[in-house]
């Protein structure tokens, strides 16, 4: 299916190239120019001091390309994965985990219309007609799907173009389309040349809820529930750093030059950012339930809209809380 191919970027196609790593290894993927704590612990060499093991990360431009990666078995885990994306794949049959709740996120994850079109939420309906770029089976994706139902905009009007978010930001700038959907880095980028409709708390009201996920192939998971409770303990280990303000001056520094960013763009982001604790996650709000629904009414939309086949019935066995609830201990 084509919403789970996704682009890699060279450093993620180069190490797939080399085939799956050994398994004295641990392949982890993640996003550059997406700052979370969990690349303090990465660049401070936490997981490894911890777990014993020699950790490869390998960066992504999609959560679509992450989800292949993982079903070729050359990743064993990847770090604030969207929702819509792992539901793509989870949906398609591949035998995915949500492992925890990585990061909630409204405001660093819309789509932003060309300034010079001058629409805003007021006159929404004139995007009917307009060229979009959305990069397929993602969080950006589902939002604008519910965003243009809100406004009622017919989507079958529109040209949608599949872009990853740098080329989507790219396209806007140079005026090749007319509205584009990212995250992080690359939506700063899409500000610069036109608005979102939505502000993050609007889009909430709404239920567009926005968060990512660790996540991981159930087979693997199930032979490896150790290895993925310490990584996981780190992570949490490294949110509750953050969490406490004294160590921001410590850890941005270190958190922004591992996502390749400058150190005001990763303060601004990471204030858009929430990081649940552990004990929230294992809620009813989260993983007791929540994240089971959502994923649902995810995948109902997208087959709603043509761009995934078929839902699951349900996905409460896409969600494993076991090797987070063995952290919780640690």
């Amino acid at each position: 299916m084509k919403t789970i191919k996704g682009l890699m970027t060279g450093a993620a196609a180069a190490a797939l190239m080399t085939g799956a790593a050994s398994a004295q290894d641990l392949t982890v993927g993640y996003f550059l120019e997406w700052p979370m704590p969990f690349e303090y612990a990465k660049a401070e060499g936490m997981y490894e001091e911890a777990m014993g093991l020699e950790i490869n990360w390998v960066s992504f431009d999609t959560g679509t390309a992450m989800s292949a990666a993982m079903a070729s078995g050359d990743v064993h885990l990847s770090v604030s994965q969207g929702v819509p994306p792992f539901v793509v794949a989870a949906s398609a049959g591949q035998d995915l985990q949500i492992l925890d709740v990585a990061v909630s996120y409204a405001d660093n994850d819309n789509c932003v219309v060309a300034e010079a079109l001058e629409i805003d939420k007021d006159s929404a309906g004139e995007l009917e007609g307009k060229k979009v770029a959305v990069p397929l089976g993602t969080a950006a994706h589902y939002g604008f799907l519910k965003q243009m139902d809100h406004f009622g905009v017919d989507i079958s009007t529109m040209e949608i173009v599949d872009m990853a978010p740098p080329d989507g930001a790219a396209a806007i700038a140079q005026g090749s389309v007319d509205m584009a959907c990212g995250w992080g880095g690359s939506l700063r980028r899409m500000k610069e040349h036109g608005n979102v409709l939505l502000t993050g708390a609007e889009k909430e009201e709404l239920g567009i809820l926005v968060f990512d996920v660790t996540s991981g192939p159930a087979g693997w998971v199930a032979e490896n529930s150790d290895i993925v409770a310490e990584f996981l303990a780190v992570t949490a280990e490294a949110n509750a750093m953050w969490a406490d303000e004294a160590n921001h001056e410590m850890m941005l520094p270190v958190i922004a030059k591992d996502a390749g960013m400058d150190e005001e763009a990763t303060a601004e982001t990471l204030a858009t950012f929430v990081f649940p604790s552990v004990e929230e996650q294992l809620t009813e709000k989260w993983l007791a339930g929540g994240a089971q629904e959502f994923m649902k009414g995810v995948a109902d939309v997208f087959v709603e809209a043509g761009s995934i086949d078929g839902a699951l019935d349900s996905y409460a066995d896409a969600v494993n809380t076991g090797p987070l609830e063995a952290a919780s201990d640690m």
